[in-house]
């Protein structure tokens, strides 16, 4: 399968000792834009961060995105806790982040795993009321996770709209590659 294309394009840079990675044989990744990992794997689980993205309707809320991401997960592995959730951002630049804990098989190994997502919005350069969201996700074993979260903040502190100015992203960041 082919990664998706986010629905506007965005500039970011990873956070050193991070790298693009390809996606594993059997893995779907047709939601998801770009991923990185951590080659540094705990207990055989490598950390990993994605970006993907969507339009959704005008009326549709960060909220209602973030808990239809926690019930698409929640299909794929069984039970998940939504830890912590909290609006962030501004009337202008809304965004929300919000902390999943859930148990997942990777290889013949059960994890306790945590991901943190963050959502983000953009306003459409053409049109300025449709609004583009970019999600922004860190999964990790519970144990690495501390570990890792500062890359991940500062991962998400580098997320902007591309304005072709020609910066240097580490990735072909919205062009899907």
């Amino acid at each position: 399968m082919m990664p998706m294309t986010l629905p506007v394009p965005i500039e970011f840079r990873l956070p050193e000792n991070w790298l693009p990675a390809a996606p594993p044989d059997g893995v779907d990744v047709s939601g998801v834009a770009f991923a990185a990992v951590r080659p540094h794997p705990d207990a055989d689980f490598t950390a990993n961060i994605t970006v993907a993205g969507e339009v959704p309707p005008p009326a549709v809320t960060l909220r209602e995105l973030a808990d239809e991401s926690a019930q698409r997960l929640r299909e794929a592995v069984g039970a998940v806790v939504v830890a912590h959730r909290r609006e962030v951002g501004s009337a202008d630049a809304p965004a929300l982040t919000q902390r999943l804990t859930f148990s997942g098989v990777v290889g013949h190994t059960l994890h306790d795993l945590v991901q943190s997502q963050v959502f983000l919005t953009f306003a459409d350069a053409l049109d300025h009321h449709r609004r583009a969201m970019i999600r922004l996700t860190l999964t990790a074993t519970a144990a690495q996770y501390d570990e890792v979260l500062e890359d991940f903040q500062d991962f998400v502190r580098t997320v902007r709209p591309d304005t072709g100015a020609g910066t240097d992203t580490g990735a072909g960041a919205g062009t899907g590659a």
